[in-house]
């Protein structure tokens, strides 16, 4: 078999590729979406306020516009499949030193933690995007990559749950006993208790890490080379370096902007919860709600793209969906607003697989490269949640987050509409 292109034979045996890429999005998709509950638990556990919170969120998701670049050019010595497996090893080596640190109760190494598992995340991401983009026809990538996104999206929504029972069990009692407490070795005891708890779930997934790196390494996930598989003559362009593809470069600001609802959405939903006074226990769950709005999503958008719809006008009616969802929330109280919020998730599912095959189409030799860059545009996630958590102190909580998110849809529904083919064919 060609190292370059998939015959005709291979084509028929996608099914393990897929399946070790399903698992891979799963991971992804755990450790991605507990940052929501770990908000509300760092800020007992370490008793923070919500701005030093939602640090969980930026050490997560700042990594990546650190380790991208770097991931792209180890990516290129070891080939994607051994990319994915060191990935895993780090991601593990992160969720030790999590665990480990939260146990301690040392924030600045819990946030340490958070950063390299957020390490391995990026050259996991870098590798296993453009794989499962360019396994099959690039214009059907948005099907496949929403199928990864099922199989994200659920460990999104159990995440939360299982963190939930694990860790934030009677959170609500804990937290009233623990505030009528004074100051002194009673109440830090107490509280080292309860930041223990997810010590052992952390080094459970640790040594999971460890057990898929290594079925990886020694399974028979063939390797596939870029440069042949995303031919740079599909879109019209002869020669040129990264920087004479203006679609990729609207395509990583189109990430960033969609990374940063998303983690608005999913993350931030906790906090937007606690603003209408709503119970602790209950507002460590809404994220499972975003998740599984996104999972409806994904399914219809995987059933309608390519056979009904395209995957560029898919992404501008989501954005559109965005910013009706968002108005919604803002026009809106309580648990309803926090519908709105959460419906939010229904218009980002098929966001990511959308903006990420429209931006790497025809990179050729550069698609290692452009991948890289684009996972740099998760900092979006770091980013955009920071202005929502400074810009509440001052305004309506529910006025911060509409401000946030709503220029964000409309440039993606530009990206949409136009952006994505801007410097190529049919421009």
């Amino acid at each position: 078999m060609s190292s370059t292109t998939y015959t005709a034979d291979a084509r028929t045996s996608t099914l393990l590729p897929m399946l070790i890429i399903g698992v891979l999005f799963f991971i992804m998709g755990f450790f991605t979406w507990l940052n929501g509950p770990l908000i509300s638990f760092v800020k007992v556990a370490f008793t923070l306020d919500d701005i030093n919170a939602f640090l969980v969120p930026f050490a997560f998701y700042v990594s990546y516009f650190v380790l991208a670049l770097p991931a792209g050019a180890v990516l290129k010595r070891t080939g994607m499949k051994k990319g994915m497996v060191l990935g895993l090893f780090i991601m593990a080596i992160g969720a030790a030193v999590f665990g480990e640190f939260v146990r301690i109760r040392v924030y600045p190494g819990a946030l340490a933690g958070l950063f390299v598992i957020g390490a391995g995340l990026s050259l996991l991401q870098t590798a296993a995007n453009p794989y499962i983009s360019i396994l099959g026809p690039i214009d059907s990538a948005a099907q496949r990559i929403a199928l990864m996104g099922i199989c994200n999206k659920v460990a999104g929504a159990l995440a939360p749950l299982a963190f939930g029972a694990l860790v934030m069990a009677g959170i609500d009692t804990f937290l009233g006993q623990v505030t009528t407490m004074a100051e002194g070795p009673a109440r830090e005891s107490l509280l080292n208790e309860f930041a223990a708890r997810v010590f052992w779930p952390y080094m459970s997934l640790a040594g999971l890490l460890v057990v898929l790196a290594i079925w990886i390494l020694f399974s028979s996930l063939p390797e596939i080379k870029p440069s042949g598989a995303n031919s740079e003559r599909s879109i019209g362009h002869g020669k040129g370096g990264i920087f004479s593809f203006p679609h990729l470069w609207l395509g990583v600001l189109c990430l960033f902007l969609y990374v940063g609802v998303e983690v608005m959405a999913g993350d931030a939903i906790n906090t937007y919860g606690q603003g209408f006074g709503l119970p602790l226990q209950v507002t460590s769950h809404f994220t499972t709600y975003t998740m599984v709005a996104m999972l409806a999503g994904y399914v219809i958008g995987s059933a309608l793209i390519p056979r009904v719809i395209s995957q560029q006008r898919y992404l501008a009616v989501s954005a559109v969906l965005g910013v009706l969802f968002a108005i919604g929330a803002f026009v809106t109280h309580s648990y309803v607003s926090v519908a709105f919020v959460a419906a939010l998730g229904f218009a980002n599912a098929m966001m990511w697989p959308a903006i990420f095959p429209l931006a790497i189409k025809g990179l050729g030799s550069h698609t290692e490269l452009g991948s890289a860059v684009l996972i740099m545009g998760i900092v979006g996630g770091a980013l955009l949640p920071q202005a929502f958590v400074h810009l509440k102190q001052y305004i309506d909580f529910q006025l911060a987050f509409v401000i946030v998110i709503v220029p964000c849809y409309l440039y993606i529904l530009y990206y949409g509409v136009r952006g994505h083919n801007v410097g190529t064919h049919a421009a």
